[in-house]
Parts: C-alpha cells; structure tokens; sequence
C-alpha cells in the first residue's frame, strides 16, 4: 500500500511542475535565431504595424469621386454588351436587293443611323455583306435584353428581323429568295 501511495505521490509531484514549467523554462528553449528570424524590440514591432495600417489602397482613377461613386455597375455591363455585337442565324436565303441573296449563315447584327434613317448591317468576320434598310420603332418585342436580335417568321415568303440597342429598336421586313 505504501508503494501505491508513493507510485501515485510522485507522479502529481512531477505532472504539477510541468504545468508551472509551462511559462518559464521552455520560452528560451534553443537558439533565438534557429529559425532565421532575428528578435524585434516591442517599439520596432508596432512601428511596422503603424507602417502597414497607415498604408491605403490606390484609388482607381477609373471610379468617379463623389456621389457616383456608390452607383452599381449595371450600366457598366450594358455598354460593355453594346461593344459585342449579337449574332443571327440566318436560316434562309434573303433577298436584300434585286439581285442581291443574303445566304444561309451566322451573321453579326450592328444597327446604324445614316442621315436619321436606320439600317441593319449585316458582318461575317469582318466583312460587310449587306446593309438592309429598317424602320424605326419604340417597341421592344418583349424581349429579355436590352441588345438583341431574332429573325421572326412573318408569312410564307417574308421574314421580320428585330434589332434592339440603347440606340434604339427597329425592325425590317425582307423577302425570302426562291
């Protein structure tokens, strides 16, 4: 029973002085340089940190001062649409002029204003293939986007191609070639 005693004696006797040891003994343990770092003073230590926070971002000369600063940039992405042109798929051959055929293909749609009057310019790559006249309109064909164009049927022999943009909206009716 003694020895038990002992045995049970001992071993709180060495578990209390590890956990008082805690804060003494093992702070100074090995070299201070061991790991490359060489030891700050507590002033060189908060003059760094004042250093950092003291530091602001650069402005983006890009952001208006002011009010205009806390618009969103919905409008942003809008005129950054508007760059791209919307692309049609045209799947009929269409009369553009007497003899003129727009084929079957993959068009870029740009609407332009000469002289107050509307056109539709049809590209490939960037090569012009035709520039059909349009007619101006305030509807907006209920569609989802503000920059679009469709190619809607319009009979048996006719084709309706809408275009909209922050320009404005037109449409143009053209004959299907035989």
């Amino acid at each position: 029973m003694k020895k038990l005693i002992a045995i049970i004696f001992t071993l709180i006797f060495f578990c209390g002085n590890i956990s008082l040891a805690e804060g003494d003994m093992w702070d100074y343990f090995g070299d201070q340089n061991s790991y490359g770092q060489k030891a700050v003073s507590d002033e060189e230590f908060d003059k760094a940190l004042e250093s950092k926070t003291k530091k602001r971002k650069k402005r983006d000369k890009n952001i208006p001062k002011g009010e205009e600063f806390h618009q969103s940039n919905e409008t942003q992405f809008i005129k950054d649409a508007e760059k791209e042109l919307p692309i049609l798929c045209v799947p009929v051959n269409l009369s553009v002029g007497e003899n003129e055929v727009l084929p079957i293909g993959h068009y870029q749609v740009m609407g332009e204003k000469k002289n107050g009057k509307p056109y539709l310019k049809f590209y490939q790559a960037h090569y012009l293939m035709a520039e059909i006249p349009a007619k101006e309109t305030h509807d907006d064909f209920n569609q989802e986007t503000v920059h679009f164009v469709n190619l809607l049927e319009n009979g048996e022999k006719q084709v309706k191609i809408i275009f909209g943009s922050l320009d404005f909206n037109a449409y143009s009716v053209i004959d299907i070639a035989e």
